[in-house]
């Protein structure tokens, strides 16, 4: 009698294991890849929208041609990127000096890990492929923000 409560227990546990994966799998489709409700395809052509309509308001407030000023905004925007990457880059080489001084990693370990890095290998956060909000939850995790109590 205790095996087949054990067994009926055992078969309802994985019976609900199958229900919540296939019903989370349904849930888990990435917004940015599903059609919105008013028609537009993706988040990234909402964004796009949403550029433009900006664009073309300060435009008119400021009296000046929506290609202009867009041009300005690219050019801010990309100035901004690439100060922002050199910090990073800086602060990633900054660790492994860090880890070298304190014995964890020889120089030649950190000059390996630069030259992957340089090549491509493991991007930054951010780069390529990812970065903060990206991840799992969008917020968390090794991508995410730091965690509450966590050393940085």
């Amino acid at each position: 009698m205790g095996r087949t409560r054990i067994g009926m227990a055992a078969t309802a546990v994985v019976a609900a294991l199958l229900l919540g994966t296939s019903a989370m799998s349904a849930f888990a489709q990435d917004s940015s890849e599903t059609p919105a409700a008013d028609g537009r395809e993706t988040r990234q052509e909402r964004h796009e929208e949403r550029e433009a309509a900006f664009a073309a308001a300060l435009a008119e407030e400021l009296d000046l041609p929506v290609a202009q000023v867009q041009a300005a905004i690219d050019k801010v925007r990309e100035e901004m990127r690439a100060a922002h990457e050199a910090e990073r880059k800086a602060a990633f080489k900054a660790r492994l000096d860090a880890t070298v001084a304190a014995g964890t990693l020889t120089q030649e370990q950190a000059d390996a890990i630069q030259a992957a890095h340089d090549a491509g290998v493991f991007p930054l956060e951010g780069g390529p492929g990812g970065g903060p909000g990206r991840g799992p939850g969008r917020h968390g995790g090794p991508r995410g923000h730091a965690r509450a109590g966590a050393s940085a």
